[in-house]
């Protein structure tokens, strides 16, 4: 097998995931600030854009964990890493599709400890690091994020309770541009660092750099302006699920929101928790939405988000393995080229499909009917 061939691959394909993390997770930040119409929509993931590429270089903890904190790094090939990615994109794409908010993060990580498990088997997973780093903070993220967003929503209304709507409204939606570049800044600390750990994880495998070395530079760049670019191109199915599916939100919650998910995702970069940023964001919005008296929470859509998220972690993990059998079957580069053009093929199908029913920056704010997650295309007029 030509290892440098399959590690050209590995790092195109990694660059892609990183794309489509880049606008999958577009909606964490900016979904409720462009509900609300704090920011225009162009405007809105443009700024997220900067300030994810900006967020991408102040950390490296999560980095470090992908790397060499969920497998061991001697059970695994260059196929195995490029099936992990295949898994992860798989399941980016589907959810991308539906306009469900699933966390990119788990996708990645499931995809790469299902080819992995099919590769080396269960000994080859720190599965006490796959407990306390990933699955653990999945379950607390979201129900930490939502209590501080409920007691913050609460104390925000209470506070200005005095105030004018109209001026209350001006104000917090101010206030979200602070808040909302907050949350994409701490997007950059964690999400763009996956990729970063899953490419030093090829490398180290391909034994270009040394098992306890950090990311390269070149690395470092290529991920961050590949999510940043991804982020600017606007997954406005899912910021259209966020920000009109969950609850009709006002500025005081947007900022609410926004403010208890930076700090639960920077909390989280310092840590080297690979946290998923959705969950983060969706628990921040429902919070935002049970503290404020009177207001209605879709619990139907909330419910379809929960079963995605504990569905992307095996599914994942099952797409994953299922590609390093194909890859590992047909063997060498041969086995490369085909599981390349079939994520290729898996991308343009998905894309095309997605056409249908456009969701774009025109029409992401349309109002949010049940179950109707992309807005009804208006007729041609003759």
């Amino acid at each position: 097998m030509s290892h440098t061939f399959v590690l050209v691959l590995v790092v195109i394909t990694a660059l892609s995931f990183d794309f489509t993390n880049g606008f999958h997770d577009t909606g964490n930040a900016m979904a409720t600030s462009i509900a609300t119409g704090a920011l225009p929509p162009r405007i809105a993931v443009a700024l997220s854009g900067v300030m994810n590429l900006v967020g991408a270089f102040l950390s490296f903890s999560v980095a470090a964990t992908i790397a060499s904190g969920l497998v061991q790094t001697g059970d695994v090939t260059l196929e195995v890493v490029f099936a992990g990615l295949a898994g992860g994109i798989f399941w980016n794409l589907m959810t991308w599709l539906l306009g469900i908010p699933s966390s990119s993060s788990h996708a990645l990580i499931g995809g790469v400890i299902g080819s992995t498990l099919a590769a080396a088997g269960s000994h080859a997973i720190q599965w006490h690091n796959l407990v306390s780093k990933v699955i653990l903070p999945a379950i607390f993220s979201p129900l930490i994020a939502g209590m501080v967003a409920i007691v913050g929503t609460y104390l925000v209304y209470r506070i200005t309770q005095q105030v004018a709507g109209s001026t209350r409204s001006h104000g917090f939606r101010i206030g979200q541009i602070a808040s909302a570049s907050m949350v994409s800044l701490a997007h950059g600390t964690n999400d763009a660092q996956k990729t970063m750990g899953v490419i030093t994880l090829a490398l180290i495998v391909n034994g270009s750099i040394h098992s306890s070395s950090s990311a390269p530079d070149w690395v470092i760049i290529s991920c961050a302006l590949a999510i940043s670019l991804g982020t600017y191109l606007g997954g406005w199915r899912v910021i259209r699920t966020l920000g009109k599916g969950l609850i009709d939100i006002d500025s005081p919650q947007g900022f609410a929101a926004e403010s208890a998910s930076s700090a639960a995702i920077l909390l989280s970069a310092h840590f080297g928790y690979s946290l998923s940023t959705t969950h983060v964001a969706t628990g921040s919005i429902i919070g935002s939405g049970i503290g404020k008296r009177g207001a209605e929470v879709r619990w139907n859509t909330a419910g379809r988000m929960a079963t995605a998220w504990v569905l992307t972690l095996p599914s994942a993990g099952l797409v994953g393995a299922l590609a390093y059998a194909i890859a590992h079957f047909i063997g060498g580069d041969a086995g490369a080229i085909v599981l390349f053009i079939l994520v290729l093929a898996l991308g343009v199908t998905i894309y095309l499909a997605s056409r249908r029913k456009p969701v774009n920056h025109k029409n992401v704010n349309d109002d949010w009917e049940e179950g109707q997650e992309a807005p009804t295309p208006a007729p041609a007029v003759a």
